[in-house]
């Protein structure tokens, strides 16, 4: 099954369709120590009447756009309209909507620096680092200029107070040259993310990195200012800052977005632009999922099926741990944010749960052993990608075979990786430990942007679920 995007904007996409995520829940249904597929369904079908009471809210507030209340922050509102409302004014206007705006900065700083610093919190880094990670080639910082298609490196600061890991990367920028960079081999360029501009370990990065972009210039703060790009909210310390120095362009964070929800603004696109991302499709995947989740009936609706299974596990079972096991290297920053996601908005009022990442088939040999024979307190929701963005690669012969392999020669490492998930959910299975799985078709924009959607909207869900469904 495919979702045609073109009902969805006019805007042309490098494919014409998109795949859509799945998830299989079968893996959790157990009499003893798991749910049935009845009383997720059940739950499922409850859940349409607060999603239709989300939906309603979102678009009301989005309509409305009143002042901002903390109570509204703590909302994490505007995210769910945001992508639909960014695509919709770029098509009206391509050179003065934000996206117009952030594609003519970084098509301008792809010209002129080869490198790119990124200051910001956890949320900040892990959103653009998962963006990275997901959507470029697994070294991309070792490859040459030519094959980035002169995209530039990325680095990312001011999450920690680490000073060798600070002086490491001024060390790697430069600085201690005092060199001015003469070309856009040795220029690089500075995202400066904070909502308040007031992160301790932000705004210590930031005097840092400014003060080093400006000695890279010639202390020439006119043309540093050229290679700033601050991403923040209005009125905050870094917006002061941002004005006073004369910056170019500054980009706004919503106001009635929280932190970990702001994947698909500004906080996650001037990254992703930078890098060649295609943010557009980020936004379609999302649009996508949003028709999903307002569209699909609760037997048919994979946020509806997510939340039920991972709440009733919780509620009925005392499973308070949920292990994301992301199959594949990249996809661990989408776990790290997912960890902050959870926390942030589930994690007070004695309420949520603990969220861990592991990457397989990596952690198979240290943290598998706990999770199937230890405490019956957790659920390990699989997150597997079906196709691979290089072509298999075969495990081949050798003419010294004292390891055995040259009997499975002619099996590819996707092989490999689907033997070693069918083997590990069976075990689970086998001792009573439910999983889900989620199928991510590829790992690109359209389905990335899929992905990241359905987390925020699950998470919000069941928040709701929480506060208004005791």
């Amino acid at each position: 099954m495919q979702i045609p995007l073109n009902s969805l904007t006019t805007m042309k996409l490098r494919r014409n369709t998109l795949e859509p995520l799945s998830f299989d829940p079968a893996g959790a249904y157990h009499e003893k120590h798991g749910v049935s597929k009845h009383d997720v369904l059940t739950l499922a079908e409850q859940l349409e009447a607060v999603r239709d009471e989300m939906i309603a809210a979102e678009i009301e507030t989005s309509e409305r756009q009143p002042a901002v209340s903390e109570a509204m922050k703590l909302r994490e509102a505007g995210f769910y309209t945001l992508p639909e409302r960014l695509l919709s004014e770029y098509e009206k206007d391509r050179q003065r909507s934000e996206l117009g705006r952030l594609f003519k900065i970084a098509t301008r700083m792809h010209s002129v620096v080869d490198r790119v610093v990124v200051l910001g919190n956890g949320d900040d880094c892990t959103i653009a680092r998962a963006l990275m990670d997901c959507c470029c080639q697994p070294y991309w910082n070792e490859l040459s200029r030519g094959a980035r298609g002169s995209k530039p490196r990325m680095y990312f600061e001011g999450n920690n107070v680490d000073n060798d890991a600070i002086q490491g990367l001024l060390y790697l920028l430069g600085v201690h040259e005092s060199k001015i960079a003469a070309d856009e081999a040795d220029r690089w360029g500075l995202i400066a993310i904070s909502k308040s501009g007031e992160t301790l370990e932000t705004a210590i990065a930031f005097r840092q990195f400014l003060a080093a972009l400006e000695r890279s210039c010639g202390d020439d703060r006119v043309s540093a200012n050229k290679l700033l790009v601050p991403v923040t909210e209005v009125d905050s310390t870094l917006h002061k800052i941002a004005l006073e120095l004369g910056c170019q362009e500054v980009f706004l964070v919503p106001a009635d977005i929280a932190g970990c929800c702001t994947v698909l603004s500004a906080v996650g696109l001037v990254p992703a632009a930078m890098l060649g991302i295609n943010v557009i499709e980020l936004l379609q995947g999302a649009v996508a999922m949003n028709d999903h989740f307002a569209r699909k009936s609760a037997e048919e609706n994979i946020i509806l099926q997510y939340v039920a299974v991972n709440h009733l596990l919780q509620k009925r079972r005392g499973v308070h741990i949920r292990v994301m096991s992301v199959w594949g290297k990249a996809l661990e920053s989408v776990g790290s944010w997912y960890d902050q996601l959870s926390t942030q908005i589930l994690g007070k009022n004695e309420m949520g749960f603990t969220p861990v990442t592991v990457v397989n088939t990596r952690d198979l040999h240290s943290r598998h052993q706990q999770h199937q024979y230890g405490a019956r307190d957790k659920v390990v929701n699989n997150l597997i990608v079906k196709n691979y963005r290089f072509d298999a690669l075969s495990i081949g012969s050798a003419a010294i075979d004292d390891d055995a392999l040259n009997a499975i020669d002619n099996k590819t490492f996707p092989e490999v990786m689907e033997a070693a998930i069918q083997a590990t959910n069976e075990g689970l299975k086998a001792d009573g430990r439910p999983t889900t799985n989620l199928f991510l078709p590829r790992l690109d924009e359209l389905h990335l942007g899929q992905l990241f959607q359905m987390l925020m909207i699950a998470t919000s869900l069941e928040r709701r679920l929480l506060e208004f469904r005791p």
